[in-house]
């Protein structure tokens, strides 16, 4: 198979696409593939999770929630297939780790795997070198602990490592792997309450995810910051009766980057700041002002029910501005428990027809370990 891997990454096939699946009016990072949701479960509900009830999937999503996990360890394996429409023969593995310490400090630990394919090699005259298959992985661990009842922190550190080329030059310049770290924040809220006379519980999440130095692909190339991000999001369950749980929740994402800007040539020229002075000025540099800044956050509304706490339906919608990447799209899935096993299946119907992520599928296991009440601190 032959496709193209532009930059560092960013764009797969000929049209523009970017390996997270927006177009190319998207802000330009480093790793995109750091963002791309790994589970089913938030995958099936237009990508919302940071202010979800806490499972395995929060050293994702929101990695403070791993205080309030009702389980003392839980395990989770996802898959996806990724780009079908383009590619077929790329996809994200993600494996993740919780254990409670106690009931308030819970640990958690988490590997991504972003298979980008095989790629045929030639040289400047077009002949046969090879295939290569470029990748790119991130190991995560994550520290949680509960400040009262309601309440709790979070921390993660996190190591990237991008192998994109074989160490071949481009545009005259020597290209290497690269290896980084990066850091998350993230903070947690639950309280029970009332809605309509019926037992509820509403939570509020926030996460600001990998915040890190930038990366160079070629020596002496183009630095691209990584994809730090802030992620806000609130939900409300309801306990209907018995039998029946409902669950609405909202999250809002903005890169905490540079707008991408080019000049005539078509660099990028977003400006070399400083990581810190990157992050706060992410909220006041679009040349377009208060009204640009607005397109660059995307929207995720999503509903879950789950029936006897034993089978669950979900949906969702992604919106993202058409000149900011234009994903936008209805998502769908269900759930299953058995025992100590959650079956968990998501499906991604893009509301454009020619969407690179039309049709996408998640896959997830979770494995929660029934084993005694962790000890109190």
């Amino acid at each position: 198979m032959l496709f193209p891997v532009v930059a560092l990454g960013q764009v797969i096939g000929t049209g523009g696409t970017n390996t997270n699946g927006s177009n190319s009016g998207a802000i330009i990072t480093g790793v995109p593939f750091l963002n791309i949701t790994p589970d089913s479960r938030s995958g099936a509900m237009g990508e919302a999770g940071v202010a979800l009830s806490p499972d395995v999937n929060a050293n994702f999503w929101n990695p403070s929630k791993l205080a309030f996990l009702e389980n003392n360890n839980s395990l989770a394996i996802s898959y996806s297939p990724w780009l079908r429409k383009l590619v077929p023969d790329v996809s994200l593995s993600y494996l993740s780790y919780a254990h409670k310490v106690d009931d308030r400090n819970s640990i958690g630990a988490s590997l991504r795997y972003f298979n980008l394919g095989s790629i045929q090699l030639v040289d400047a005259n077009q002949q046969d070198m090879g295939t290569y298959t470029p990748s790119e992985f991130s190991i995560d661990g994550s520290f949680a602990r509960k400040f009262g009842k309601e309440f709790s922190l979070g921390l993660t550190m996190r190591y990237i490592h991008s192998s994109l080329y074989n160490g071949s030059f481009s545009g005259g310049q020597q290209t290497s792997a690269v290896n980084d770290i990066a850091a998350d924040v993230s903070l947690f809220y639950q309280h029970p309450g009332e809605l309509f006379g019926k037992p509820s519980l509403f939570a509020f999440g926030t996460n600001i995810s990998n915040i890190g130095p930038k990366i160079n692909y070629t020596s002496g190339g183009q630095n691209y910051y990584l994809p730090t991000n802030l992620k806000i999001g609130a939900a409300n369950t309801l306990n209907i009766d018995e039998y029946s749980q409902l669950t609405v929740t909202l999250d809002i994402n903005k890169l905490l980057v540079p707008t991408t800007r080019y000049d005539a040539s078509g660099n990028i020229t977003s400006g070399d700041k400083s990581v810190p002075s990157a992050i706060f000025g992410s909220f006041s540099d679009a040349p377009g002002g208060a009204s640009e800044e607005f397109k660059e956050i995307s929207y995720s509304p999503g509903l879950e029910y789950w029936y006897n706490k034993q089978f669950a339906l979900r949906a969702g919608y992604f919106y993202e501005n058409p000149s900011k990447g234009n994903r936008q799209y209805l998502t769908l899935g269900a759930g299953l428990k058995y025992d100590i096993f959650d079956l968990d299946f998501a499906y991604l119907a893009a509301s454009q027809q020619k969407s690179p992520l039309a049709n996408t599928l998640r896959f997830s296991v979770l494995i929660n370990f029934l084993s005694g009440k962790p000890k109190t601190k």
